[in-house]
């Protein structure tokens, strides 16, 4: 395991990690490589509780963490860790994420690293809302390995069928609906809804 970010509670009961599991590559095809985890420590016990999930992509991971108690300023990648956002697109997309992930469960997710493309992350989420518009969201993460930078993308569908489909193609350009373009340019300072965890854990598919 890589130690992506960490934050530990002044009392040191209370630990948060983002890890990146560098044996997944050779594991189950796709499966997701980053792990979230909370160590909770009972000092006069001298025991400790640990609660984790894996999850594809960072903001997903920071979340879960933030859910949990962990301060949003705490947890973010350090300087030189991991790829940077390669556009204010990305840059927001996280931020939504990280404060606004209770509202979708993840359906499934695959993480390609074994091919000459970029390593691309896609993943398919579901709305909790039964009324929301476009309830499917699709979320595709490429990482330029040569600049070490990412992208981040999200289109919307209206059944499971047609962004499964997508998914299995892209040979299309993410549909993005009005509102989902809105939602990505919402002002970088506006107030969130309270963090929450995108559910897990995230079973790999092969395609």
């Amino acid at each position: 395991m890589s130690v992506l970010a960490s934050h530990h509670s002044p009392d040191g009961r209370t630990s948060f990690f983002v890890l990146h599991d560098r044996t997944a590559t050779w594991g189950i095809p796709g499966e997701p490589q980053l792990i979230a985890l909370h160590l909770t420590r009972d000092t006069p016990a001298r025991t400790f509780t640990a609660d984790f999930v894996r999850l594809p992509l960072v903001s997903m991971a920071q979340s879960w963490l933030i859910k949990r108690g962990c301060p949003t300023d705490a947890i973010g990648l350090p300087e030189g860790t991991g790829s940077r956002p390669a556009d204010e697109t990305t840059v927001a997309l996280e931020r939504r994420l990280i404060g606004d992930g209770d509202n979708f469960a993840v359906l499934f997710s695959y993480t390609e690293d074994d091919g000459p493309k970029p390593e691309i992350t896609g993943v398919l989420l579901r709305a909790l809302d039964e009324l929301a518009p476009y309830p499917y969201r699709v979320l595709l993460e490429e990482v330029d390995i040569d600049t070490w930078t990412h992208t981040l993308r999200e289109g919307g569908f209206e059944t499971f069928e047609a962004a499964d489909a997508w998914l299995e193609d892209r040979d299309t350009p993410l549909p993005a609906p009005p509102a989902l373009r809105a939602s990505v340019a919402r002002t970088p300072g506006a107030p969130a809804r309270p963090p929450a965890p995108v559910t897990g854990p995230n079973p790999g598919r092969s395609r």
